[in-house]
């Protein structure tokens, strides 16, 4: 059902999406946590260079280099490795 109401998110953001709500329903994870989330997931990234960005399981961070024409994101981990990926995988970052 949760799929169905997200429909119109991008596949990698949906799959968190019905992940979230999964452990919500487990009890393994907390509502405000689920809430925030969804939150995250759902609003739109207006990446620009320079912003921070992290995965959508939140395991690598780093900071936007540019933004290609046809839309993908070039980006460089904390680690030093530059990544070309679509902005549906990547959420900002408070650090």
């Amino acid at each position: 059902m949760v799929d169905l109401v997200f429909a119109e998110l991008a596949a990698p953001r949906r799959r968190e999406v019905v992940s979230a709500v999964a452990h919500y329903v487990a009890g393994v994870l907390d509502w405000e946590p689920m809430h925030e989330m969804i939150d995250t997931l759902c609003a739109s990234a207006d990446l620009v260079p320079g912003s921070q960005v992290k995965t959508l399981r939140g395991s690598v961070q780093g900071v936007v280099l540019r933004v290609l024409e046809d839309g993908r994101i070039v980006w460089r981990t904390e680690s030093g490795t530059e990544l070309t990926t679509l902005p549906e995988t990547l959420t900002r970052s408070e650090g």
